[in-house]
Order: structure tokens, then C-alpha cells, then sequence
């Protein structure tokens, strides 16, 4: 399933689990089939059954999850650490590379990989009031790559973090079918997902870059997102921009660059 069919799925579902499963399944195609999704700076009010804060949702070996949970994991895990901290996805193998791991987290890596989670990847998700979510994607194979797929991987976490916010808070769905971009900062998100910088953005429609940027800005604000990238995935997936399916893929490719 391609990126743009997972948005075209996930807009006729209002339910966590059949959302969840679309991401598991698209992932397992990369060769992530363990995935967790999680609340790191506040507390989800929506979550899937049985998955205490700040554990959303997650689907790995029964075992290790249990484990994780009662043992609280979620406390110590480097990788959930280290989120509010990064800016774009990380590879956990090169956590120790990073930074002088403490023996509990250490640990935990430890255990997961016993547990055959050989290879994982972390996608920071931000949100409004310095709100942080994380989407967490494990590998099974030892030979897999994951610097390959993170781009990928990362677009996904992207369109499931702002889809499932929408089942999650019924109120602000009302407010963003009532959102309106004008054909300005419409034409800047469709550069935007071309990859193209302010400035080119600037050359291509005769404006100035400050001008492109105040155009930005106001369609990151109006879409209550908290960059350009973030903005354009959730223009895309509320039908704001009246593009191809051809182009919006190539905008969700971008994306998926860009966030990487």
C-alpha cells in the first residue's frame, strides 16, 4: 500500500484500531511489523484497550510487551528519552553512538533485541502546547536496514499522528472542515511538497521569499500544525489542495524527505 492509498484508507475510518492496523500493515510491508505509538509530554485521553499511559497503542511479541508495561519501560527507554529532544526520526542503533546510555537504558535495548526487535526507528510527533507523541517502528530481521526506510516509515507516522487526532478530538474535526487556505498559501504547500525552499518557491510565482513566508505562516497557523511539512501533510489529507493523485504522492514523497 503506497502513501497515498493509506491516506485514502484512513479518511473513511473512524476507528483507532482500524487506523492502527493500516499503520502496522503498511510498516510490516517495509519490514517493520512492530509498531508503538505513544504520548511522551502529556496523557491520551483515547487509546487502545489494555495499554496504560503513555503507551497508546503497540503491537509487538506478546511477552516483551507485557514486560515493558509492568516494568514500565516507557520510563528509561532511551528511545522514548531521547524524543522530545530531536527534531526528525532516529535510528536506535545509534543511540550508544550518541550519547553515554545509563545501564537501565541500556538495558532495555538489550531486552528488546532478545525480545527480536533487532533494529528500530523513532519518529518525534509535535503537536500544539508543546505536545509530543512518538511512533515507534521494530524490525524482526537482523539484516534489516532501517536508514533505508525512514523516510517512509516517517511519512507514515506523520498521516497516522494527524489522522488519528481527528478521530480522537470529534470537535476539531467540525473546525477543520470549516478551514479554508487561500489560493496563495495554496500554491506555496503545493511548491513545498515539490521540495522547493522559500526562495525558489519566490522565483516560481513572482513573489518575494518574505512574502512566500507569510504565506507559509499563515497556513501552518490555520492548519494548527507546528512547521511547512507538517502543514501540507494535513492539507493534503483534509482535501485542501486540489491536486492529482499522481502529485499528491509525489508531495507525500517529499514529505517523507523532508521529515527524515
Amino acid at each position: 500500500m503506497d502513501l497515498f492509498s493509506f491516506v485514502e484508507c484512513a479518511n473513511r475510518t473512524q476507528s483507532l484500531e482500524t487506523l492502527f492496523d493500516l499503520l502496522v500493515n503498511c510498516a510490516s510491508e517495509e519490514g517493520f511489523s512492530e509498531v508503538a505509538y505513544g504520548a511522551v509530554t502529556f496523557t491520551e485521553p483515547l487509546r487502545l484497550p489494555g495499554h496504560p499511559p503513555p503507551m497508546v497503542a503497540m503491537k509487538g511479541p506478546p511477552e516483551w510487551c507485557r514486560r515493558y508495561l509492568e516494568r514500565k519501560y516507557y520510563a528509561i527507554d532511551p528511545a522514548v528519552r531521547r524524543t522530545p529532544t530531536v527534531s526528525g526520526p532516529f535510528l536506535w542503533d545509534e543511540l550508544g553512538q550518541q550519547c553515554q546510555l545509563e545501564p537501565g537504558e541500556q538495558r532495555v535495548l538489550d531486552e528488546a533485541k532478545e525480545a527480536g526487535l533487532k533494529h528500530g526507528i523513532s519518529v518525534p510527533l509535535f503537536g500544539p502546547s508543546g505536545r509530543v507523541s512518538v511512533v515507534a517502528f521494530a524490525s524482526q530481521f537482523d539484516d534489516a536496514n532501517p536508514q533505508c526506510h525512514v523516510s517512509r516509515l516517517s511519512a507514515l507516522a506523520w498521516h497516522f499522528h494527524i489522522a488519528f487526532a481527528e478521530i480522537a478530538r470529534p470537535s476539531a474535526i467540525d473546525c477543520d472542515r470549516k478551514l479554508t487556505l487561500s489560493e496563495r498559501e495554496k500554491d506555496c504547500l503545493r511548491w513545498v511538497g515539490e521540495g522547493k525552499s522559500s526562495w525558489e518557491i519566490g522565483m516560481i510565482l513572482k513573489i518575494s521569499e518574505n512574502t512566500v513566508n507569510f504565506h507559509l505562516k499563515n497556513a501552518i497557523r490555520k492548519t494548527g500544525t507546528t512547521n511547512r511539512t507538517q502543514s501540507l501533510v494535513k492539507a493534503l489529507r483534509l482535501g485542501l489542495l486540489e491536486v492529482s493523485g499522481a502529485a499528491t504522492a509525489n508531495a507525500q514523497a517529499q514529505v517523507a524527505e523532508r521529515a527524515a
